[in-house]
């Protein structure tokens, strides 16, 4: 069943969600990628239950991997809950945020490692947003060429992306994610508790990913985020829960049919040409990566209209819930050519030729290249230049 024919009477619906108020009830997302399969646990209390990692390897060591903001709340949870599995749990705090997503700090994880002797069978547990899973998804990649680990994301933009998919990666000063490896974790899990001690600013971030989801697979799901924003804003317990497994589904039946992205992965990446030169371009960190990607669908619809593909009626739609979820709609003033050069470093470019997703009708989108005069005319709109 593909979780993206969202019209189709056997697809999940988004129209039948919990009310804003009830619990959010345990659920799971599996990734099919054959014999690199694994769950997506979601579900209240799922962090500190032993039962929650089961399935996992057990080892003599495991390493958590977190960082300064997020270990304090939650690393002797995880560690206790994993005791009984690995009888050595060490643990390493990185420095927290976008800038630190470096050389120097997969280094340190690889030091922890190496000083403790860990051996080929040692379990790496990522707890933490975006950056964390991702260095850690890369070490584990890395280290003795290939140990196992867990994604445990504690930010929703971790929870309904970048956990989920097995990218894994650091960034070049040059470029965004530039550095990496497609390495699939042996779980995931969403523990929709740890939410509530997000920043608001860290929230909205995350809604950037959720709202992604509707314009390029399940227009369902969008008037659902619509109908449901200020409950997701509030961190509605059942709002949360819907958005984080609906946008777990989508994402395993994309990632099911494209590991690599070889080709409909891409699409994934609806407005984050424009969201990773903004990240780029102001420096990392200056901006969140959900802030930038949220931005940067407003350019990329700006650019699907204006390549004939959807109405303005339906751009400006997309620019309301994205400014209702709190994230930024106007570019920052990088200049038409810096915005130009930096796009031609985007992983998707192909012999300097800048390639957007595009929306080709509301619920579906596309990869497609556009003159850089019309992009021009995008940034132009958008108040980049």
């Amino acid at each position: 069943m593909s979780a993206l024919a969202s019209d189709r009477a056997d697809a999940p619906s988004s129209a039948a969600h919990p009310v804003p108020g009830q619990a959010a009830a345990r659920q799971g997302v599996r990734i099919d990628l054959g014999e690199r399969s694994y769950d997506i646990a979601i579900g209240s209390g799922l962090l500190g239950d032993a039962a929650t990692y089961d399935a996992v390897p057990r080892s003599a060591t495991a390493l958590i991997v977190s960082n300064v903001t997020v270990a304090p709340l939650y690393a002797e949870r995880l560690r206790q809950a994993i005791a009984g599995r690995h009888p050595q749990v060490l643990a390493i705090e990185l420095p927290d945020g976008e800038a630190h997503k470096n050389w120097t700090t997969l280094n340190s994880i690889f030091d922890a490692l190496l000083v403790k002797g860990a051996d080929r069978k040692t379990v790496l547990y990522a707890l933490g947003g975006g950056v964390v899973g991702d260095m850690t998804g890369f070490a584990a990649a890395s280290y003795m060429r290939g140990v196992p680990f867990v994604q445990v994301p504690t930010t929703l933009l971790a929870q309904v992306d970048s956990s989920v998919g097995g990218k894994t990666g650091i960034n070049h000063p040059l470029g965004k994610n530039m550095l990496g490896a497609f390495y699939q974790p042996q779980l995931v899990v969403c523990d929709l508790d740890v939410l509530q001690t997000l920043p608001p600013r860290e929230l909205s971030a995350g809604l950037a990913e959720v709202i992604k989801y509707g314009p390029i697979a399940d227009m369902a799901f969008f008037d659902w985020i619509e109908a449901n924003i200020d409950a997701l804003v509030a961190r509605d317990a059942a709002a949360l829960g819907h958005a984080v497994r609906r946008s777990c589904e989508i994402k395993a039946d994309v990632v099911g049919q494209d590991e690599r992205e070889g080709g409909l992965r891409a699409i994934l990446n609806f407005g984050h040409t424009f969201g990773h030169a903004i990240e780029a371009g102001l420096g990392y960190g200056a901006w969140l990566h959900g802030e930038a990607v949220g931005c940067g669908m407003v350019m990329a619809a700006e650019l699907s209209q204006r390549l004939g593909l959807i109405d303005a009626a339906f751009t400006a739609r997309l620019r309301r819930l994205i400014e209702r979820a709190g994230l930024p709609v106007v570019a920052p003033k990088l200049g038409a050519q810096r915005f130009l050069e930096l796009m031609r470093l985007d992983k998707k470019a192909e012999a300097g030729a800048i390639k957007f997703v595009v929306i080709e009708q509301p619920g579906r989108a596309a990869v497609r290249t556009a003159p850089d005069a019309l992009v021009v005319e995008v940034l132009q709109a958008c108040g980049a230049a």
